[in-house]
C-alpha cells in the first residue's frame, strides 16, 4: 500500500528524502500493474465471456492486485503491514472466486461489488495521505471514488445482466490502470521532487539568518508593539 493514514506517519507535510527514495523504488512495479491493468480492462469490454470464464478472469486480477499491494514498499512498519493486509484480503477474494463451483450472476456481482467499495475507500483515504507529496493525488481521489461508485452499482442489482457486470470491470480496470501508470511517474521523480523542497526549506532557513533570525513579519509585529 503506497499511501494510506499510516504511511504518512511521522513525516508531517514535508517528504523526507529518505521516505521518498523507499516509495520511488515501487514506481517500476506500479507501472507494470496499471499498464496491465489497462490491457485487462480492455480484454473484459471486448471479448464475449461466459459467467464462468469472467469469474475466472476477475478472480485472478483480485490475486494480482493482492499480490501487487503485499509486495509494495510503505513507510513505515505500519503501512507495510497494512498493505500486506490489504493485499492478503484481496488474494484471497479471488481465489474464492475462481474455486467457486459454478458461479453466477449474483456470487460474482457481491464479491466485484464489495471488494471495489474496499480499495476504492482505502484509495480515497490514501488520496489525501498523499496530498502533500503528490502534485496528481486528486486522481487517486478521483479513481477511488470511481470504485466506490461502481461497486454500489454492483451491489446495487446484483442480478443484472453479464453485460452490466462486464462493463464495471472494464471501467474499473482501465480507470485504475490509468491511475497508476500517471502515480508511478510520478514516484520515479518522488526524490528529486523531495530533495528541491528540501534545498528551498534550507535556502529559506538561510535566508531568514542572514536577516537576522526573523521573518520581515515577526519584525513588522515588534516595530507594531513598540
Amino acid at each position: 500500500m503506497l499511501f494510506n493514514p499510516a504511511a504518512t506517519y511521522g513525516i508531517g507535510q514535508r517528504l523526507t528524502r529518505d521516505a521518498a527514495e523507499r516509495l520511488a523504488r515501487n514506481w517500476s512495479m506500479v507501472l507494470f500493474s496499471g499498464a496491465l491493468l489497462i490491457v485487462s480492462g480492455v480484454l473484459i469490454l471486448s471479448i464475449d465471456w461466459t459467467v464462468r470464464s469472467l469469474a475466472t478472469f476477475v478472480g485472478a486480477l483480485f490475486i494480482f492486485h493482492g499480490l501487487i499491494e503485499a509486495a509494495t514498499l510503505g513507510v513505515g512498519d505500519r503501512a507495510r503491514g497494512a498493505g500486506v493486509l490489504t493485499g492478503v484480503l484481496s488474494a484471497l477474494a479471488g481465489v474464492a472466486i475462481v474455486v467457486w463451483p459454478a458461479p453466477g450472476l449474483v456470487v460474482l456481482a457481491i464479491f466485484l461489488g464489495s471488494w471495489l467499495i474496499v480499495i476504492g475507500t482505502i484509495s480515497m483515504s490514501g488520496a489525501f495521505a498523499a496530498r502533500h507529496m503528490l502534485p496528481s493525488w486528486w486522481l487517486l481521489l478521483i479513481t477511488g471514488v470511481l470504485e466506490v461508485a461502481l461497486g454500489v452499482l454492483a451491489l446495487a442489482d446484483p442480478g443484472a445482466t453479464l453485460a452490466a457486470l462486464i462493463t464495471v470491470g472494464g471501467i474499473w480496470a482501465v480507470a485504475a490502470g490509468v491511475s497508476r501508470v500517471v502515480l508511478s511517474l510520478e514516484l520515479r521523480r518522488l526524490p528529486q521532487e523531495a530533495e528541491r523542497a528540501y534545498a528551498s526549506h534550507m535556502s529559506g532557513l538561510a535566508q531568514s539568518a542572514d536577516n537576522g533570525g526573523t521573518h520581515p513579519g515577526s519584525r513588522a509585529a515588534r516595530t507594531a508593539d513598540a
